[in-house]
């Protein structure tokens, strides 16, 4: 479909409720026009108040309506979520989400969303207070309920003086939400309800207040889990050691630096105050081996002398603590990063590990590290078949995993399918 702004990409309908946040809005939407998609901004009277008409017109390079009476014979209640690939609403307000939980439609917006039969994405942005308001818990409830991606709200400086969870997020980070979204117009909740852990990055173990031991892992393969896992529904905790990322809209981000840290967080995350998670995607690099000892001064170069040798100790299996844990039915997933041999090294990883699927990947000088693309075989240890993924983007290759970790889930409540026990309880 031509439009007047020259686009042919996907429809996107842009709500935007009344909230201080409204003004992040703008940058998504430059984020959304830019990268070609075709945006209908549909704010409440409320946001108006916030941002102006000609603003979200000049941006949008469309004329924004407001009313459900504006332009009536080209019915524009029903026609923008008929004609929508997406309806993305950011901020959502408490007082929206209400109104969609419930099924009221007193103003476009709401009429919108009542029509569309496309994926919905809310963005909710409020007080702190609000947010765990146990009205506002089971209208997000009712509409995860339905179908509908609720991103959990970042915590930071709120209006005022006030910090807390309840900030939107950043806007690049919702507009991968949205780019995520629409890449896969029929993307499965079926991890809706889960809960599950993913770490990222490479570990640093300090050799002395300046210098570490480290790897060129730069994370992106794990943030494409998390935000891919969030995506499907999951409650997603990201363990991310020295990674130079934004955080990813809608997810817990618990930051480590050693090997040591990341065993502790992954470990406390894996089981967790509420119960253990669904599953626990290691795609981190934890480095194998740390300085024996730590210098609290920096390491001086003597002159005529050559450097002192570096001890080295071997750090935690972390992978491999986790699989043997008593676990019911959560499911653990390996990364391995092989130089050569690739097949056969990563068939032994797996054996010795015990994890329940092993994602094997070839690194080098330009593969994978950094790279936005990756290609993978993933064995499992249930006898499945080896799963080639081929070169592309971090986001299918996460796809994959999901799809294999997801068809690998005990049902809620339910016993765990063969394969994904790990050893019995005590």
């Amino acid at each position: 479909m031509s439009t007047s702004t020259g686009t042919t990409g996907p429809r996107v309908v842009l709500g935007v409720s009344g909230g201080i946040a409204a003004y992040k809005a703008c940058e998504l939407l430059r984020r959304l026009t830019e990268s070609g998609h075709d945006v209908r901004v549909v704010p409440t009277a409320e946001a108006l108040r916030f941002v102006g008409e000609p603003t979200w017109a000049a941006l949008s390079g469309h004329p924004v309506r407001t009313a459900v009476f504006e332009d009536v014979a080209e019915v524009p209640h029903v026609r923008l979520g008929q004609d929508a690939d997406l309806v993305l609403v950011a901020p959502a307000t408490a007082n929206t989400l209400a109104k969609a939980a419930a099924g009221l439609a007193d103003d476009l917006l709401t009429n919108t969303l009542l029509t569309a039969r496309c994926p919905v994405v809310f963005a909710p942005a409020m007080h702190t207070e609000m947010w765990e308001h146990p009205a506002t818990r089971a209208n997000v409830a009712t509409l995860r309920a339905r179908g509908a991606l609720v991103v959990e709200p970042a915590s930071g400086r709120l209006t005022g003086a006030d910090t807390g969870k309840g900030r939107l997020p950043d806007p690049a980070e919702l507009f991968e939400v949205a780019r995520r979204v629409l890449a896969r117009g029929d993307l499965p909740r079926d991890l809706a309800g889960r809960r599950v852990v993913v770490s990222a990055g490479g570990t640093r173990e300090a050799l002395d207040p300046v210098r570490f031991l480290g790897n060129r892992s730069s994370g992106l393969q794990g943030y494409a889990l998390a935000r891919t896992a969030a995506a499907r529904g999951a409650r997603v905790t990201l363990v991310a050691a020295n990674v130079a990322l934004p955080d990813p809209a809608g997810i817990g981000v618990v930051a480590v630096e050693s090997a040591e840290d990341m065993r502790k967080a992954v470990l406390e995350a894996a089981q967790g105050p509420g119960g253990a998670a669904d599953a626990v995607v290691m795609a981190a690099a934890v480095a194998d081996f740390r300085p024996a000892g730590y210098r609290n001064s920096k390491i001086k170069k003597e002159p005529g002398a050559g450097p002192a040798p570096i001890a080295l100790v071997q750090n935690p299996d972390i992978l491999a603590e986790l699989a043997a844990r008593p676990r019911g039915g959560q499911v653990v997933v390996g990364f391995a990063a092989e130089t050569d041999d690739v097949l056969a090294n990563g068939r032994a990883k797996l054996a010795r590990k015990g994890c329940d699927l092993l994602v094997v990947n070839r690194v080098g000088a330009d593969l994978t590290f950094g790279r936005p693309d990756n290609e993978a075989v993933i064995l499992a240890a249930d006898g499945a078949a080896p799963t080639e993924v081929p070169r592309g983007a971090k986001e299918a290759l996460a796809d994959v995993v999901w799809d294999l970790v997801a068809a690998r889930l005990a049902p809620p409540g339910g016993s765990c399918p063969e394969g994904a026990r790990g050893p019995a309880a005590p």
